[in-house]
């Protein structure tokens, strides 16, 4: 039987889960004891304020991965840009595609949202996420760790 893969956007009630694949994702990064929000906090920043938003990757309607991310600004471009703050895969579940799917969902709501660009950061030891953002177009940005699509990079990756 063949899985059922979905993307969708986290409700109010699933402030908790997202505070779960934080700290997954910060014990994955090394950093765990770095995590001092709290599912209050969460929840106020991203279904009061709407400071960031999160999407959820499920299989089989059961959550294996998600990415939070918000609106910047470039002055450059003179457009506002997604970034994307955090991208996380349950460790079982990774090589299926999920990750690069939520990238281009992303990319397709940045498209939608006429962004200019977007970005996010990537930690260098990260290889098999580097592999992942080199295949999609994203470039490094010489003496930083960003990661970019440009807008032509963008559509294009978005319309694959």
């Amino acid at each position: 039987m063949e899985s059922r893969f979905n993307i969708r956007p986290a409700k109010s009630d699933e402030a908790g889960l997202v505070l779960d694949f934080i700290k997954k994702l910060a014990e994955y990064e090394k950093c765990a004891d770095e995590v001092v929000a709290d599912e209050a906090t969460i929840y106020h920043s991203l279904f009061v304020e709407h400071s960031a938003e999160v999407v959820f990757a499920e299989e089989d309607d059961v959550v294996v991965g998600f990415a939070l991310f918000f609106h910047n600004f470039s002055t450059f471009v003179g457009r506002k840009g997604l970034y994307l703050e955090d991208l996380f895969i349950l460790p079982e579940k990774r090589g299926r595609g999920y990750g690069k799917a939520l990238l281009k969902h992303l990319a397709n709501l940045a498209v939608e949202r006429h962004c200019g660009r977007m970005e996010w950061i990537c930690l260098d030891w990260n290889k098999p996420a580097l592999q992942v953002y080199r295949s999609i177009g994203a470039i490094p940005m010489d003496e930083w760790t960003v990661q970019r699509l440009d807008e032509a990079a963008l559509k294009q990756f978005a319309a694959e």
